[in-house]
């Protein structure tokens, strides 16, 4: 028996065991919206073996409706039951890759996307490991309207009673362990009513498929508080923003850390340098995935933490890319922390095109810009220019024109998603560009 059919075996045993009525089969459409089809227990078997059909043409960057046939193959080893909903005839769900009808793999499929660039890793015996840190809101809400009040007034690392969200932590925890996942830790964030939960490092694929379970997973079990989860990037004004900041290394099959060198000042090898270097060359292009909003962009602005210029360090919390230390015996957590992406990304998307980068600078040996440990917000204009530190895009706006510019972008997404997601940036831009904001309402209307 191959170990495919042990964990389809597996998860017809659980479904009966559990007395589960209904799956929901998941995936996500190139901008990380979750997406489902719900089948009865019933189909499930035939579902794992021959997959369920759907129609594509009403997913965002999916098919025309001309070739909008395509079917669902879900993924035994991602089968969790969710232990938000009613335990008495429960539901689970098991996230699916898609297919054309020609049983050939759909190339604008996100978590086809990153398996390609996974697999592109594994012909220089690499294993790409990753590990994000979520920021979210929770804000009050109404029946009528959910609005931007902050469900606390804690700060960073407050203890309850003035963290009122514990509660809310508690049972995110509880929920995301009884889905699989391994949480190793849980916070009050800077800003009031912002959290942040950790969980276990691992395997790219695996990850990017958890990153996504957290955000459900918070979201539902808010919904169970009254309150309202968000992962938007900047929802308030003035204050922190949220960040996704991704810790990544590269092991061999061996499960060695290839980013760890004992001999070097950094304790960083080669390859760990070119991986480095080939993220800030292409870190500009990456922007548009990797911060992917209107929004996003009034978050990556110096003064709250967020990076904005393109430089690297060790500890330095300023710089784009931070080296961690680690403690005597854990060399083998050696690690980059890629600081600018938020939780509005993809994290297929995102992944895939953060491990393409790296691949890049270590395919052409690049060799990073010298670090930089001072706090790079107090550097003006000449001290930047002297040090030849660049600043990530601007706006969205300026974000697309890198992206455009980037042949490995296209490389990384395939030409279906990459000119379907440029199609999708440009026209978010334009209908933003021509909205008539409260801050201009408030400024000029009385005045002009």
């Amino acid at each position: 028996m191959t170990t495919l059919d042990k964990l389809k075996e597996n998860v017809l045993e659980t479904v009966k065991k559990k007395d589960v009525k209904f799956i929901k089969l998941q995936f996500t459409d190139m901008f990380g919206i979750v997406k489902s089809v719900t089948i009865p227990v019933e189909q499930l078997e035939e579902s794992l073996d021959k997959g369920t059909w759907f129609d594509g043409s009403s997913i965002e960057g999916f098919a025309r409706i001309c070739e909008s046939d395509m079917y669902l193959m879900p993924d035994p080893s991602t089968f969790a039951i969710l232990p938000w909903r009613p335990m008495e005839k429960p539901e689970a769900r098991i996230i699916a890759d898609i297919y054309n009808s020609d049983g050939k793999p759909f190339e604008g499929d996100p978590r086809y996307i990153l398996k390609r660039a996974i697999q592109e890793a594994k012909k220089e015996d690499f294993i790409y490991n990753v590990g994000p840190e979520l920021e979210f809101f929770l804000f009050k809400a109404n029946e009528s309207k959910i609005v931007a009040v902050p469900h606390d007034v804690a700060g960073y690392f407050d203890f309850s009673p003035r963290d009122l969200a514990s509660d809310v932590r508690r049972d995110v925890i509880f929920a995301l362990e009884a889905m699989g996942m391994q949480v190793e830790m849980s916070h009050h964030e800077v800003a009031p009513g912002q959290h942040e939960i950790d969980f276990r490092y691992g395997e790219a694929l695996k990850t990017a498929d958890n990153t996504v379970t957290f955000k459900y997973t918070v979201k539902a079990i808010a919904n169970a508080h009254d309150l309202y989860a968000t992962f938007m990037p900047k929802p308030i004004f003035g204050v922190n923003g949220s960040g996704m900041h991704v810790h990544q290394s590269l092991f061999n099959k061996g499960g060695e850390n290839v980013f760890f060198d004992p001999k070097d000042r950094y304790n960083l090898s080669k390859v760990a340098y070119s991986f480095i270097a080939g993220q800030l060359e292409h870190v500009k292009a990456m922007s548009v995935v990797l911060s992917p909003t209107v929004n996003s962009y009034k978050r990556l602005v110096p003064g709250y933490e967020a990076p904005v210029y393109i430089c690297w360090g060790q500890r330095n919390r300023s710089a784009l890319i931070r080296v961690p230390r680690y403690s005597v015996g854990r060399e083998q957590s050696a690690r980059a922390e890629l600081r600018c992406p938020d939780p509005s990304c993809n994290p297929y998307l995102a992944f895939a095109v953060m491990l393409r980068a790296g691949l890049n600078g270590i395919k052409k040996k690049l060799k990073p810009p010298e670090p930089v440990e001072e706090d790079v917000y107090g550097f003006d204009d000449a001290k930047l220019v002297s040090l030849n530190i660049d600043t990530l895009p601007a706006s969205l706006y300026e974000a697309i024109g890198e992206f455009e510019k980037d042949k490995l972008m296209k490389d990384a997404l395939g030409k279906h998603t990459y000119e379907r997601y440029l199609e999708a940036k440009r026209a978010e831009w334009d209908e933003y560009q021509i909205q008539v904001t409260k801050w201009e309402l408030d400024r000029y209307l009385e005045i002009l």
